[in-house]
């Protein structure tokens, strides 16, 4: 039998080691006699089933992190000492992300002295002797993703379990009574923004200890919330944070009936060994860390706002913290938890939990602007698209964006933001820059289709065709006055309801109940951007509009707040120099046209 020296290298926590036991267990399957090294941090490899490599190299974690960590002194030793091992191959268990941070693997790849260096390739894996195409991360789970690249190299790519190590020594607890539940309420310390509510937790954990006559048993480290869980429990609980060891842990996870937790390490091992598992995501993508456990039992429960995922979507990092509001984790309700845990307890078909899909671009006549999409309509298309929408039962609220220059120079910086405009359902070329690049892209517009007119022209239909307007946002009165001057001069028009407010998170609820309470079938929202769009983005799924648009100061022109340019400078495009004139404090907004056209001449669609 051929035999092989494989260095495998696998730089992530212990819930990328996790969803890399069933490439290396494949491996192991296809070559039993050749010889399988581990690259991984010290605390990952607790995990690691011994079984599965034949050698575990370690590194202290905090030490490689950063670009240039692998050149300070001792961690470079460590890995010049690679070319010892005289490995066949190397296999890269890595998206290589970031330009300037795949030098750390290139290095590690010369340094094996390996032949055959085998990785995804998203455009930075020029080093790479054979590679699949990184499709980006949630095209395919991370565990699918490590099982095609062991493919490869002749091992069977698919699916198969995860594999960790046991403890197999008495258990920390005893016996359970009834059911035994795990909560854990932390989400390591990588991104803080997955976790749930404690308090949340708590309810879900009182519910089910009297239910089930179960008994809760709290996990993690100290540093993940168990201590706020239990404060606002009624039931008792066993608190176990901080006083297993992984394989204990792991142990523990096993024994237990069910798990309920966010995107974390802990996770993935309850999946590993099988534990019936709720798995809260939010702004982490769970389509490519989602629970692994072939033939288990596990859900996803995800709010399904526009703008979840944030973090690690297509070839990006994103936001790792996510945003402020972290209004994808607070819609995830007790109640919803609850009736997946009952079904899983009462062993019921799961079928009904399928969770909302991450929301994808629209199939639309578009051109791309700096990466970003402009669709290719007119005025009269898009009033008759919101007319569809407003006729359709699905229930479902449509964001549309009026896009501009300085919108698209802001996203560029602004990862939320870009999201958002890429998975809307339309974004109109608000702007005659955007006429200009699509004209040098020879993807002409149709025409430029701004929100100021397309807000007067949204309530000349409305009134018309019996589409009931909420106005949302600037100044105190402004909304009162702009819905006075629509009743003025569009006699039946419903303007159902007004309200100033804030984009705060804090407010978010009480304003979608008063909209939604309204009736209304087209939202208009003037926060100003981006505020205005994230605010939409993350209350879409609950909001019961057909459409909900920002429209920036456009019920200040209505109200005659701050009056319109002349025609002939908006026939000419040059609305924003007299909204310069009579507002000289927009002259930093401004500076982004030139940044546009510098930006533009330089990437064009890219």
């Amino acid at each position: 039998m051929t035999t092989f020296r494989f260095l495998l290298v696998q730089l992530g926590d212990i819930g990328d080691l996790v969803l890399t036991t069933p490439a290396i267990a494949a491996l192991r399957a296809a070559y039993p006699q050749s010889h399988v090294a581990l690259l991984t941090s010290a605390q990952a490899a607790k995990v690691l089933d011994q079984t599965l490599v034949d050698e575990v190299i370690t590194f202290d974690k905090s030490s490689f992190n950063g670009t240039l960590s692998l050149f300070r002194p001792k961690n470079l030793k460590r890995i010049l000492n690679l070319r010892q091992g005289r490995y066949d191959s190397v296999i890269f268990f890595q998206h290589f992300t970031l330009k300037l941070g795949t030098l750390k693997y290139v290095l590690i790849a010369k340094a094996s002295g390996a032949r055959d260096i085998v990785g995804l390739d998203n455009g930075n894996g020029w080093f790479l002797t054979h590679s699949l195409p990184d499709e980006g991360f949630g095209a395919k789970h991370q565990a699918q993703y490590w099982l095609d690249l062991v493919a490869l190299a002749g091992a069977n790519g698919e699916a198969r379990r995860a594999q960790v190590a046991l403890d197999g020594g008495v258990l920390p607890i005893g016996l359970a009574h009834g059911k035994r539940i795990i909560i854990h309420a932390g989400s390591g310390g990588y991104s803080l923004a997955r976790r749930w509510s404690p308090e949340k937790f708590a309810q879900v954990a009182d519910t089910l200890s009297q239910e089930y006559d179960a008994e809760i048993v709290l996990v993690g480290s100290p540093a993940d919330n168990a201590a706020q869980v239990t404060a606002a429990m009624q039931q008792p609980a066993i608190d176990l944070t901080g006083k297993t060891s992984l394989t204990q842990l792991a142990d523990v996870l096993r024994s237990a009936d069910l798990y309920i937790g966010a995107d974390s390490g802990v996770m993935h091992l309850a999946a590993a060994v099988r534990t019936p598992t709720i798995a809260i995501f939010g702004p982490s993508n769970h389509e490519a860390w989602g629970p692994w456990s072939p033939g288990g039992k596990v859900v996803v429960l995800r709010s399904g706002v526009l703008c979840s995922p944030c973090s690690y979507v297509g070839h990006h990092v994103g936001l790792r913290e996510g945003c402020e509001a972290r209004t994808c984790m607070r819609l995830v309700t007790p109640q919803q938890v609850l009736d997946v845990a009952r079904a899983m307890l009462n062993d019921k078909p799961l079928d009904a939990f399928t969770p909302p899909p991450i929301i994808q671009p629209p199939q639309r006549d578009r051109v791309s602007i700096l990466s970003l999409p402009v669709d290719r309509i007119t005025y009269r298309q898009w009033m008759n698209q919101i007319d569809r929408w407003v006729q359709e039962t699905d229930g479902r609220a449509h964001q549309v964006c009026t896009v501009n220059p300085e919108f698209l120079v802001m996203a560029q910086r602004d990862f939320n933001f870009s999201t958002i405009l890429r998975r809307a359902d339309l974004c109109l070329p608000d702007g005659v820059g955007l006429l200009w690049a699509a004209k040098r892209l020879e993807q002409p517009l149709p025409e430029r289709v701004t929100g100021s007119d397309g807000t007067v022209m949204i309530a000349e239909e409305a009134a018309k065709r019996g589409w009931k307007l909420f106005l949302l946002g600037a100044a105190p009165g402004v909304a009162d006055q702009a819905a006075a001057v629509m009743r003025e001069h569009l006699p039946g028009i419903q303007v159902v309801g007004t309200y100033s407010g804030s984009p705060a998170q804090e407010e978010e609820a009480a304003i979608v109940e008063m909209v939604n309470a309204s009736g209304a079938d087209i939202l208009l929202v003037a926060y100003g951007a981006p505020q205005q769009d994230k605010w939409i983005a993350r209350n879409l799924p609950r909001l019961k509009v057909k459409m909900a648009m920002g429209v920036g100061g456009s019920l200040d022109f209505i109200a005659g707040v701050i009056p319109r340019a002349p025609q002939k400078m908006q026939d000419y495009g040059l609305e924003w120099l007299y909204r310069l004139y009579k507002q000289p404090w927009r002259i930093k907004r401004m500076m982004r046209l030139p940044v546009f056209v510098a930006l533009f001449v330089l990437r064009g669609s890219r």
